[in-house]
């Protein structure tokens, strides 16, 4: 047999194994690609449950203050514009997409401390079928639900990161005070809680393309 038919026979055997590769290949390429957008979707849909709570908490907290407002008396248009100290930041803190999801779950966990201390206060304040009590127990119990949704958010995009714990250790709260300071400081905590929201509903509009996005593969063809 000549250097030409072994050449021809070579070139018979590789083209069929050669076919087989591509083809391997391109299914590998398409399970990857299905994989990576049924990933994409759940995180988009995980997303959009996390804003569409944040949304509602947010609408709630603006008809909180207003309850609150109302149910303080006179003065109550002042309140919130006194400035405290011991009230935690509503800025949402770091560079990288896991840091700022981490910023957004560790301030809300700093924040349940003051909701439960105003709503006590407003306890010794209010009766016991007040408005307001039941305005800020709704708004307590869903921002408490937000949290969960925002961990589990975090883990399903950073599983080998550790859960996030709140800065600086336990939460400072204000110490005793008189009843005017108290109607401040509820006000001042709603007033930041709101702003609060409004950033973590901004922050979670931009993170969507930054960690749901459709994920690029390159393919190579024979």
């Amino acid at each position: 047999m000549n250097g030409h038919v072994k050449s021809m026979h070579f070139q018979q055997f590789m083209e069929p194994a050669t076919t087989l590769l591509s083809l391997l290949l391109v299914m590998a390429v398409d399970s990857t690609r299905t994989v990576a957008a049924s990933r994409n979707q759940q995180c988009g849909n995980s997303l959009q449950q996390t804003l569409k709570l944040t949304r509602l908490v947010q609408k709630e907290s603006v008809d909180l203050i207003k309850t609150y407002k109302a149910s303080q008396g006179e003065m109550s248009e002042l309140f919130c514009k006194v400035s405290i100290s011991d009230v935690p930041d509503p800025n949402i803190s770091g560079l990288e997409p896991s840091e700022r999801i981490a910023s957004i779950y560790t301030h809300l966990q700093v924040f349940f401390p003051h909701l439960k201390r105003v709503y006590e206060q407003q306890t010794d304040l209010q009766s016991p079928t007040s408005q307001l009590l039941t305005e800020l127990t709704v708004v307590s119990t869903r921002s408490r639900s937000l949290a969960a949704l925002i961990n589990k958010f975090y883990q399903s995009l950073f599983p080998n990161l550790p859960v996030p714990e709140p800065a600086g250790g336990a939460t400072t709260l204000p110490p005793a005070q008189n009843v005017f300071q108290q109607k401040v400081y509820g006000c001042v905590v709603l007033k930041t809680y709101k702003d609060f929201l409004s950033n973590i509903s901004r922050e979670l509009r931009t993170l969507k393309n930054k960690v749901c996005r459709r994920t690029q593969i390159n393919t190579f063809f024979f």
